[in-house]
Formats: structure tokens, C-alpha cells, sequence
């Protein structure tokens, strides 16, 4: 453990418990251990360390927020702010991996399914013997969920699905992918459904795997549906509730991606401590400069800001309240704070941030992803000033 991290989580906003501290050293020695010597190798290979991974679902981080019933570790959202957060701080592909297996392919299982479907999926998910993804996105359709195209018609007892989705994380992987589409097109939103799609499946397959800026140990890719049958049994909720089911999701999920942003953002300042601690010029470290100095104040500052807001979110969505607006506030906050921490993290290490020897490049690289994926830092503005406006109604 470095100096820099030491001092910093001094600054840690909650008190934690017993049980907290020894799951969150467990997940930075485990990261240290299995992550830190190969975060350059799997960086520039492009390679999806699936080895790691299924040692990640040993120790229970694919299913830190589903209960033991199920084959989870029965904790909540706050644990799970700290598991992506100590996974981030070393290698954020290995935090959106598990953000994405629990977050989203696994809770839109445990959220819309039946008890039957459960016991179906949940044990092996919940303990990382399967992978899970989700699959929202298309081509033609991101932010604007009710233009997609990826039809699914009933005939008899099946459904056939048919289309494409991109930017799916884990998608070559992936045992399981619940996948949204088009069941009634004339009725927008209200006609997309959410269906379980099994790795094998006659008609599903992995297309293009994407060659990405940063996160490049995560897998992101395509996947296509061609006269793709499954069985009516595998229709998650009602027909017709995809989306509204998916907005659910994606509020737990918005909290994922910003323990994500504080990782990454966190890393990067420690990182930068440490330099600035080293490099020397004009016969003294460049820590002593008022002007490093004053960076440093704002990126602590505004990584506590970002963390009391997740921490928040996380707080709230574990005693059972809805979080739209807080998830929103949280990714929306934490995502923008990381990026600046990051840029001026490349800045504090001059020419060096920006060459692959030394990690500031890295997280400058990994941390855009944080402002645009499960919804863009605009799309969160909608979605607070949506929320704040039914609080604030128009008194005439």
C-alpha cells in the first residue's frame, strides 16, 4: 500500500464497519495480487482475462448484491460502491465487468423474473459460474431507447428475434444475455420486452469485437440475433414492461458506474501524489509548488463530493428508496469529477503522463467511458431535472 492511498482514505466520508474494512483489504490485496502485474499486458492486447474473472466470482464480487438464497453474498450497495471502487482504482476493466455482470445482465434477472426463472439463473450467476450481459444498445438506438429495431414476434410457444446490439459489455463472454426488443412497435417504449438469450442458442452469436480508447481488458461488442428462437418461458416480466423493467436496472446500475468514476478517479490521484512527491525540479519536489498544491486540494475535494453522493445513492437504494434522481446526481457528478481528476492528473505528470510507461495515461484513457456509458452526462441532466421538476410543480 502506497503513501498517497493511505492519506486519502483518511478522507473517507462514512465510517465503516468491521465487516467493510476486511472486505474492502481483501478486494485490494486480491487486486493486487491478481490485477496490478498485468494491467499493461492485458491493455495492449486487447484481452479479456477470463481466468481472473472467474476468481473474482470465487470470492463472490458477481454477486455481492443478491442474497445467499440465491447463491449471492447477501450484501448491499454500499459494499458494492467499495468492490468496484478497490477493483477500479487498479484496473477499471475489471470494475465495469463486474458493474456490468451484477448491475445489469444479473439484476434485470432478479428484478423482472419469476421464482422459477430465478432458480434457473440466479445460482450460477450470483456465484460467477456464468457470466451475464445486457443488451439495450443498437446502432440507431442509444440514448433514444424507443427507436430500436430488434424485433421479437411470438409464433406459438416461441419468440423469434431477430436484430443487433451493440457496445455490449461482456458480450462475448457471456453465458446469458437479456436482451431488450421490439414486441408491439406502435406502442413505443411500452412495446419493447426484456427476453433471457443462452450462450449457444441457434441464431445468437457474438458479431464484432470493438477496438476501444480505453477499459480495452473489458469486452465490448456486438451482438446479432438471426431468426433467433427461444422459448415463450424465457420472456422476463410482462410483455410490453422491457423498458420500464430496464429503467429500474439502470438506477442500481447509474451507482456502478459511478463507484467506477471514483476508482478510476482515485487512482489517478494517487498516482499523481506519489509523482509529484518524486519529481524534483528547481532543487525541490514539485509538491512544494503552491501551484501543484492547488490542483491536488480541488481533485481530493471534488473525489470526497463525488464519493458522498454514491455513498448516498448506495445508502438510500439499500434501505429500499427510489434513487432515480440520486443515481443520476451520482454518475452524472462523479463521471465529470473523474475525468478532470485524470486530466489533471496527465498534467501534474508533464510529458511522462502521456507516455504508456507511467499509469497516468491510462486512467485518462479508461475514465471517458465513465461520462457515456448507461447514460450520457446529458441524458442524466434530463433525468434530474425531470426528477426535481415533479418535486417543484408549476403553481400557476
Amino acid at each position: 500500500m502506497n503513501i498517497a492511498l493511505e492519506t486519502m482514505e483518511s478522507l473517507y466520508p462514512f465510517v465503516l464497519t468491521e465487516d467493510q474494512e476486511q472486505l474492502r483489504r481483501e478486494i485490494r490485496d486480491f487486486a493486487a495480487r491478481e490485477i496490478a502485474p498485468n494491467v499493461m499486458a492485458w491493455d495492449d492486447a486487447s484481452e479479456f482475462p477470463l481466468p481472473v474473472v472467474r476468481k473474482m466470482g470465487a470470492m463472490g464480487l458477481l454477486g455481492v448484491i443478491f442474497p445467499a438464497q440465491y447463491g449471492g453474498a447477501g450484501l448491499g450497495y454500499v459494499d458494492y460502491v467499495l468492490a468496484i471502487e478497490e477493483l477500479s482504482a487498479v484496473d477499471g476493466s475489471m470494475g465495469i465487468t463486474v458493474a456490468a455482470h451484477n448491475s445489469l445482465g444479473s439484476n434485470h434477472i432478479f428484478l423482472a423474473s419469476n421464482e422459477a426463472q430465478k432458480q434457473k439463473y440466479m445460482p450460477r450467476l450470483a456465484s460467477g459460474e456464468w457470466l451475464a450481459a445486457w443488451g439495450l444498445t443498437e446502432p440507431g438506438s442509444g440514448s433514444d431507447a424507443s427507436s430500436a429495431r430488434t424485433t421479437a414476434v411470438k409464433k406459438g410457444d416461441r419468440y423469434v428475434l431477430n436484430g443487433t446490439k451493440t457496445f455490449i459489455t461482456n458480450g462475448h463472454y457471456a453465458d446469458v444475455t437479456v436482451v431488450i426488443a421490439v414486441t408491439d412497435k406502435d406502442k413505443g417504449t411500452h412495446g419493447l420486452s426484456a427476453f433471457v438469450v443462452e450462450k449457444g442458442t441457434k441464431g445468437f452469436r457474438p458479431g464484432k469485437k470493438e477496438n476501444k480508447l480505453g477499459l480495452r481488458a473489458s469486452d465490448t461488442s456486438e451482438l446479432i440475433f438471426e431468426d433467433c428462437e427461444i422459448p415463450a418461458e424465457n420472456l422476463l416480466g410482462a410483455e410490453g414492461e422491457g423498458f420500464v423493467d430496464a429503467m429500474r436496472v439502470l438506477d442500481g446500475g447509474r451507482i456502478s458506474i459511478a463507484a467506477l468514476s471514483l476508482g478510476i478517479a482515485r487512482g489517478a490521484l494517487d498516482a499523481a501524489l506519489k509523482y509529484v512527491k518524486e519529481r524534483r525540479q528547481f532543487g525541490k519536489a514539485i509538491a512544494e509548488f503552491q501551484g501543484i498544491q492547488w490542483k491536488l486540494a480541488d481533485m481530493a475535494t471534488e473525489l470526497e463530493a463525488a464519493r458522498l453522493l454514491t455513498q448516498r445513492a448506495a445508502v438510500l437504494k439499500d434501505a429500499g428508496r427510489k434513487v432515480t434522481r440520486e443515481s443520476a446526481m451520482a454518475k452524472l457528478f462523479a463521471s465529470e469529477v473523474a475525468v478532470r481528476i485524470c486530466n489533471e492528473a496527465v498534467q501534474l505528470f508533464g510529458g511522462y503522463g502521456f507516455i504508456k510507461d507511467y499509469p497516468a495515461e491510462k486512467f485518462y484513457r479508461d475514465v471517458k467511458l465513465c461520462t457515456i456509458g448507461e447514460g450520457t452526462s446529458e441524458i442524466q441532466r434530463m433525468v434530474i431535472a425531470r426528477e426535481i421538476l415533479k418535486v417543484y410543480p408549476s403553481r400557476g
